[in-house]
């Protein structure tokens, strides 16, 4: 499916503005994405930090998936040139497409994220890529690491898991983990010792977990 998104001074001559198509692939064995938040920015934005607490919207995604939160922050912040969001879910190995088109800006970079949804708050994330640079029908390949939105302890419980894993509790804002955004370690599961984990070896993951390709199609 290929969602189309354009924002920000759409009374401009087509010459005075760029587009870009952006596909996303899901790279993880059994690791469904949530519908995915795409932001671009200029460099003086940052989605989230290493090291520092997840904003409200942040955790919302990382919990229970929805990306509206997050990106209605983005939206807010002055260096945000436009945002989007993916229409599903993307399973293991399957990719989504979305094009958003902009003011034509050299200091352009993306971010995103998504959940990976049979964990409690493991995102799939790419953080200030530069992509200004490309010229027209140009691409760029990258690739998402996972990272740990610190908000929720890493039970994996049925009861907490939202996944189709689990189809525990998805959002809850009481925090009850480290507090800050860090790179994830990976699931435990039930087969290497954490009894009530409601996953398996097939939930595990290798980064990357997920591949961006990025086309200047204007």
């Amino acid at each position: 499916m290929l969602i189309v998104l354009s924002l920000f001074g759409c009374s401009d001559s087509s010459s005075s503005r760029s587009a870009y198509l952006i596909s996303v692939t899901n790279l993880t064995n059994n690791q469904p994405l949530s519908p995915p938040a795409f932001i671009l920015h200029e460099k003086e934005y940052a989605a989230w930090q290493i090291g520092t607490s997840a904003s409200a919207g942040l955790e919302e995604l990382a919990e229970s998936g929805d990306p509206g939160p997050f990106l209605a922050e983005a939206a807010d912040n002055m260096h945000v040139l436009a945002t989007s969001q993916g229409s599903s879910v993307i399973g293991p190995g399957n990719s989504e497409n979305v094009e958003i088109e902009i003011k034509r800006n050299s200091d352009t970079h993306l971010s995103f994220v998504s959940m990976l949804v049979n964990t409690n708050d493991a995102m799939a994330g790419l953080l200030d890529a530069s992509i200004g640079s490309l010229g027209r029908n140009e691409s760029i390949t990258l690739y998402g690491r996972s990272y740990d939105a610190g908000t929720e302890v890493n039970s994996e419980t049925a009861e907490s898991v939202p996944g189709p894993a689990a189809g525990g509790e998805g959002f809850n804002p009481e925090r009850n983990d480290t507090g800050f955004v860090a790179a994830h370690s990976g699931v435990v599961t039930a087969a290497d010792g954490l009894q009530a984990s409601a996953l398996d070896e097939s939930h595990r993951w290798q980064n990357p977990v997920v591949r961006l390709t990025v086309t200047r199609t204007k």
